[in-house]
């Protein structure tokens, strides 16, 4: 099969797969193990270092059990104003807690405000085993779901995030988690801003400092244990623009507050979003065989976004890739094509093209006559 190139030049705008170290403002020292500072929209990485260096997630951990346990409200298999029972396993938790007592059931609703709150272990165990029916199946449930949102590096031991030299993530990983929480429960993701929660007459505050030192951020949570240190994934809002950081492994509980700062504040300063293309806007149209129509517009089934260093949006060259002869049938959103990017005779990424509109196979006469035409072709 033969490549065919289609040439786009645009001004006023890029995109880019990864654009750490391209802006003109460098990136902060980090006193961290490893970091991460994403744009939601674009899903680019605008700094980063040991992005993928496996690492314990401590309570992080809990950004997947409250996404499977959102997944099971969405799907009505659990309800806010459900109770559910305090389990002996629950009740003897390790670490943090928000204090459950056996015997008094708590409401789906507290124990999420328990678990993202006050990061409590009871909570996460006592929603794993209402969810899987205890928290070794709801492990195998974690790992499943980390696998669909390609978190390759990540294996989870338990709901709560207690040490286990098995239960390991990377800094990456865990953005794609945040995001995906994030972007698909954003009825939920209020809870991550609230500063306090008191339950069975215990106040206690949210651990994550930026709530209070940021009107800009809303989330999203904190981890510690001896061996992870102090770790802390942060989300902000600023103009329409929201950007999420991922530091692990600081000194101290104000360490992971000051340096997710000055990641997130570096993001804002140095680089801007833009949407590249409307969903729907149709970049190219491809000839296509077979199907009950001859052409197929290509492009993105979503707004596409792209996050450029501020003061460089001229530079950027697209270059639309088609693997022809492409045949029917065909389904929305299927990828038919490549957008590659580069910068300045640079490779800046590719982005998968996708079929805009179904095309189902044409009849037995439009088949053959496309057969004839591909033999001559």
């Amino acid at each position: 099969m033969k490549l065919k190139f289609f040439r786009l030049f645009l001004c006023g705008l890029m995109c880019l797969s990864s654009v750490a170290g391209a802006s003109m403002l460098p990136a902060p020292q980090i006193n961290a193990r490893a970091w991460l500072l994403v744009d939601t929209a674009s899903g680019m990485t605008l700094a980063e270092r040991t992005p993928d260096a496996r690492v314990e997630p401590a309570s992080l951990t809990k950004l997947m059990t409250a996404y499977l346990s959102f997944t099971a409200i969405r799907e009505g298999r659990l309800t806010l104003d459900q109770t559910l029972p305090v389990s002996d396993k629950a009740w003897h938790a390790e670490g943090s807690r928000m204090f459950l007592e056996p015997g008094q059931p708590a409401k789906v609703e507290e124990l999420l405000r328990g678990m993202i709150v006050q990061s409590g272990n009871d909570a996460c165990i006592v929603l794993a085993e209402a969810i899987a029916g205890s928290e070794e199946s709801f492990a195998a449930l974690m790992n499943q779901t980390a696998k669909r949102l390609g978190m390759d590096h990540t294996h989870f031991i338990n709901a709560t995030g207690l040490p286990d030299p098995r239960h390991t993530t990377t800094a990456r990983d865990l953005s794609r988690l945040a995001m995906a929480l994030i972007r698909e429960f954003p009825e939920h993701y209020k809870l991550y801003s609230e500063r306090e929660f008191t339950y069975n007459g215990i106040r206690q505050p949210n651990r994550n400092r930026l709530l209070y030192m940021d009107p800009s951020v809303d989330g999203v949570k904190t981890g510690h244990t001896e061996s992870a240190g102090y770790c802390l994934i942060a989300s902000a809002q600023r103009e329409k623009r929201r950007l999420l950081s991922v530091v692990l492994g600081t000194a101290s509980d104000m360490a992971r507050a000051m340096e997710s700062q000055k990641l997130l504040n570096y993001g804002f300063q140095a680089f801007e979003t833009v949407r590249l293309y409307p969903a729907d806007k149709a970049i190219a149209t491809l000839r296509l065989y077979k199907g009950a129509d001859s052409e197929l517009q290509a492009g993105f089934v979503r707004d596409f976004y792209v996050t450029v260093p501020r003061g460089m949006a001229s530079s950027i060259k697209v270059q639309v890739i088609t693997q022809q002869p492409m045949l029917a049938p065909v389904r929305r959103g299927q990828q038919i094509g490549t957008l590659r990017l580069s910068m300045e005779g640079k490779p800046l990424g590719d982005h998968a093209l996708q079929a805009l509109k179904e095309v189902p196979v044409a009849g037995v006469l439009g088949r053959g006559w496309d057969s004839l035409m591909l033999m001559f072709k």
